[in-house]
């Protein structure tokens, strides 16, 4: 039997995610990553850690409860970090981890070619719906 290096296992021991596959954990990352909300409070936090009121204000249309819901679950994924401050009344606020700000670079681009070409989707939206309403 042929000995292997501590590379060689390492490699094999690897695992390969693929996030086309049915059961890859990569897709719950993706699924987080891209919900509304989640991207929108990640962009909130990108100049710097924001209280939950000023999460709330930037971020309009959330409710308080998916505001909270959608924070602990950047929190438990590692990409917001809750912290508190022991003051009265208790400060709290929620910013972004090493491993959040590495999103930064796409959640930026994505939301300035979102609103950079709108127009377009929603002329596109309007011809679509238009030849649909014909046709039925």
């Amino acid at each position: 039997m042929a000995t292997k290096s501590a590379a060689q296992r390492r490699a094999e021991a690897k695992i390969v995610y693929d996030a086309f596959m049915a059961t890859c954990p990569t897709r719950q990352v993706m699924a987080t990553v891209g919900d509304k909300w989640a991207g929108l409070l990640l962009n909130a936090m990108a100049d710097g850690p924001r209280r939950h009121g000023q999460l709330r204000v930037t971020v309009a249309g959330i409710s308080q409860k998916m505001l909270t819901q959608t924070l602990r679950t950047l929190e438990r994924d590692g990409l917001v970090v809750r912290t508190v401050e022991a003051s009265v009344p208790v400060t709290v606020t929620y910013g972004l981890t090493e491993l959040g700000a590495t999103l930064m670079p796409i959640l930026r681009a994505l939301k300035t070619w979102s609103e950079s070409h709108i127009g377009e989707i929603m002329d596109a939206r309007d011809s679509y719906d238009g030849a649909m309403a014909t046709a039925s």
